[in-house]
C-alpha cells in the first residue's frame, strides 16, 4: 500500500524541525507557546504523525490501513485522526490556534489539510448540504450556490491537487495513476469526475465533485421541490403499482437518476430485482433495505458476458439506470420482450419523441440490425416516457412532459401521446386524458382496482381538478 507524504508541503515551510523531527515552538522553561501559523501547525502534526508512522515498532500495516480508510472518508479514522490531532496540539499548547474559517474545527481543518479533501472540505459540511456540485479549476474552487456556480475564498495548491488525486484514486484499484481522466466514488456516493495532465492546459487540472441532494426520496418531496405538480403524486403511485416500464429522460443534470430512485421506493418491497448501473451511482441498498434487489456494475463486454443469465434469472424487474450503450439498452429489450414489467431506465436525450430513434441507434451502432425495426423494438417495451428539464436557476428542475408510448402492430407505426405538459411561463402543468388499449389492459391485468384508480386520477387531473 503507498504512502502519502506531504515532503513538498513540509519542505516549504518556515518552521525549523528539531534532531527529533519536530518543530520548536514550546519554550519548556515558561511553558508559554510562540507565535505559529496554521500551515507550521498543519506540518508540526504530519510530522509528529509521520514519526510515529515509521517507529519500527508499530504496526504498520494497521497504520497504513487507518490512513487509507481515513482518507476515502470514513467515519472512525477519520475520528481516529482527529483525536490524535487533538492530543499533540493539547502537547505542544496549539489549542488556540487560529485557522480557516471554512473548517469546522482546528482539529478538522489539520486533518483536511493533510489527509482529507483539503480546502474543499467546506462543500461537505451541513452547510452547503443543498448544493449538488463543486469544481476545482486549477488552484480555484467552485461551489454551487442557489443555481450559480461561486468563486470561493479558499484556494488548492497544484501540489495538494496531485496529492488528492492519488488519495482518490485509492478508491478504484484498476485506475491508473498515468491516465488523464479518472471517474470515481466516494463512500457517501459523490462522484469525482478528475480531468489533468494532456486533457487541460497546463496548470488547470479539473476535479468535478457532484451528488444528490434529496434528503428522502418521496414524491412528497420531488413536489416540495417543485420537480412535480403536488396534484400527480396520487397518480404516479398508481402508475408504480400497474407496473408500467418506465423511461426517466433528459439532458445531463436534470433529476433523472433522482427521480427514477424515487420511483423505486413506491415498489413493492418483495418482488425481486435487478440493478444494473455502468457507475455505482443509487444506493438501492440505503433506500430499500429490505428489498430483494441485486446490484451490478457492468456494461460493455462485462454486461454482454452476463446477459443471457440475468434473462434466464427470476427478476421480477430490472433497473437500468444511465443506460449509455447499446448492450446495455438491447439487455432492457430483451427483458421487456419476454414478459418483464415494472421495468425502470435512465437515458440521456434532448427531445423525447426521438427517444425509440435515439435508442434503437445505440443498439445497432454496436451490435448492428435495422433502425426502423429496432425503434419498433423499443416503442414496444416502455409504456411512458417522463421528460425532464433543468431551468436557469440550475438547482431547479421540472418534470417537462409525460409521453404515453405504443407501438400500433396493425399499422406498423410508433404511438406518442402526451398526458403532460409543463408550461415554462407560469410554471405550471397541464394534464390530458388518453390511455390507448394496450395499456389499458396491461393496467388491468395486473390490478383491476388499481388501474381504476389511475384512470381516475389521469381523467380528474385533465379536467382541471386540483391543476397547480
Amino acid at each position: 500500500m503507498e504512502r502519502f507524504y506531504l515532503d513538498d508541503f513540509l519542505s516549504e515551510n518556515d518552521g525549523s524541525e528539531s534532531d527529533a523531527g519536530l518543530y520548536r515552538i514550546k519554550d519548556t522553561a515558561s511553558g508559554s507557546c510562540n507565535e505559529i501559523s496554521f500551515e507550521e501547525v498543519c506540518a508540526l502534526i504530519y510530522s509528529e504523525f509521520r514519526l510515529e508512522w515509521e517507529d519500527e515498532n508499530s504496526n504498520t500495516e494497521k497504520l497504513l490501513d487507518i490512513q487509507k480508510k481515513a482518507i476515502t472518508g470514513c467515519a472512525p479514522e477519520v475520528s481516529f485522526f482527529k483525536q490524535r490531532i487533538i492530543e499533540i496540539l493539547d502537547k505542544h499548547n496549539l489549542l488556540g490556534t487560529t485557522f480557516p474559517d471554512w473548517y469546522e474545527s482546528l482539529e478538522d481543518g489539520i486533518y483536511q489539510e493533510n489527509w482529507g479533501v483539503a480546502s474543499i472540505a467546506e462543500w461537505f459540511s451541513d452547510k452547503y448540504r443543498d448544493s449538488s456540485s463543486a469544481k476545482i479549476i486549477g488552484d480555484r474552487i467552485y461551489f454551487l450556490e442557489n443555481g450559480r456556480m461561486v468563486l470561493k475564498e479558499q484556494r488548492i495548491s497544484e501540489e495538494r491537487r496531485e496529492q488528492l488525486i492519488r488519495a482518490f484514486l485509492m478508491l478504484t484499484p484498476e485506475e491508473r495513476l498515468d491516465k488523464d481522466f479518472h471517474e470515481v466514488y466516494l463512500k457517501d456516493g459523490t462522484r469525482i469526475t478528475i480531468f489533468r495532465r494532456g486533457m487541460v492546459k497546463k496548470g488547470q487540472d479539473v476535479i468535478i465533485f457532484r451528488r444528490y441532494i434529496v434528503p428522502n426520496y418521496t414524491f412528497e418531496e420531488q413536489a416540495r421541490r417543485g420537480t412535480i405538480p403536488y396534484e400527480s403524486i396520487e397518480l404516479f403511485k398508481c402508475m408504480v403499482e400497474l407496473g408500467y416500464n418506465t423511461a426517466f429522460i433528459g439532458a445531463v443534470r436534470t433529476a433523472k437518476s433522482t427521480f427514477l430512485s424515487t420511483w423505486q421506493t413506491y415498489e413493492k418491497k418483495e418482488l425481486e430485482g435487478v440493478m444494473i448501473e455502468t457507475d455505482p451511482e443509487i444506493p438501492m441498498h440505503m433506500l430499500m433495505p429490505d428489498a430483494p434487489v441485486v446490484q451490478l456494475i457492468a456494461d460493455g463486454d462485462k454486461l454482454k458476458s452476463i446477459t443471457k443469465n440475468l434473462l434466464r434469472s427470476d427478476a421480477d424487474y430490472f433497473i437500468m439506470a444511465e443506460a449509455r450503450d447499446g448492450i446495455a439498452l438491447d439487455t432492457v429489450l430483451r427483458a421487456a420482450a419476454k414478459g418483464t414489467r415494472r421495468m425502470k431506465i435512465t437515458f440521456h436525450t434532448r427531445k423525447p419523441e426521438n427517444f425509440p430513434y435515439d435508442v434503437a441507434g445505440e443498439i445497432v451502432s454496436k451490435l448492428g440490425g435495422n433502425i426502423e425495426y429496432t425503434a419498433r423494438r423499443v416503442a414496444d417495451s416502455f409504456d411512458y416516457l417522463f421528460h425532464f428539464v433543468q431551468l436557469p436557476d440550475k438547482s431547479k428542475k421540472r418534470l417537462n412532459a409525460i409521453y404515453e408510448m405504443s407501438y400500433l402492430a396493425e399499422t406498423g407505426t410508433i404511438s406518442m401521446k402526451r398526458i403532460l405538459k409543463y408550461d415554462y411561463i407560469t410554471d405550471s402543468w397541464k394534464f390530458m386524458f388518453h390511455i390507448s388499449d394496450d395499456k389499458r389492459e396491461a393496467g388491468i391485468e395486473e390490478n383491476y382496482e388499481g388501474f381504476k384508480r389511475f384512470e381516475n386520477e389521469l381523467r380528474k387531473l385533465s379536467d382541471g381538478q386540483g391543476e397547480k
